[in-house]
């Protein structure tokens, strides 16, 4: 079976949201048999197909078209950006902010680190579709928001996600009674 390369890269694209239908699709006819074990584990798949088909859709608005210049690579929280003028690596517990960089064209992250240069990742380049599970593990980020971001395209630079300064207690010494 062969496939235009174009249909190729939006199944691609879209892979766990198909996987999920399929699952789903499944699940609903053992649900619809009904008989012995079967009856019990369609619900669970159910819901795993649910899931699956939530976080394919959010990871599917993530991806670009890809092509772009540079190579970014994910390895246990640490990215890296191979690319024809720059590169560096950040590693995402130091990284303090993300930026969408919409003044550049393509658009670019942007994750500052302190004491380093930020690290400037063309959305578009190979690879940035990794960024999305990396990005996603950051504290509080609103996923929601930076998709918006990524789909309206600013012409501007957009702040995604700031880490918070540490909150201290400070406790006074209590006098003795």
């Amino acid at each position: 079976m062969f496939f235009r390369p174009e249909a190729k890269a939006t199944l691609w694209r879209w892979r766990e949201v198909l996987a999920g239908i399929a699952l789903a699709i499944l699940a609903l006819w053992w649900l619809a048999q009904a008989r012995g074990v079967l009856g019990y584990i369609a619900p669970v798949m159910l819901v795993g197909a649910g899931a699956l088909i939530m976080v394919g859709l959010q990871r599917g608005r993530f991806r670009g078209a890809g092509g772009g210049l540079g190579t970014v690579q994910v390895d246990e929280g640490e990215v890296t950006y191979f690319g024809p003028l720059s590169g560096g690596s950040v590693s995402m517990r130091e990284v303090q902010r993300l930026t969408l960089d919409g003044a550049q064209s393509p658009a670019h992250w942007r994750l500052d680190q302190p004491h380093q240069p930020p690290l400037m990742i063309p959305v578009d380049a190979d690879g940035a579709d990794e960024l999305f599970d990396a990005f996603a593990a950051l504290p509080g980020l609103k996923t929601e928001r930076m998709l918006a971001q990524l789909r309206s395209r600013p012409d501007a630079s957009v702040l995604i996600w700031e880490r918070s300064a540490p909150t201290l207690t400070h406790m006074e010494p209590r006098g003795r009674a």
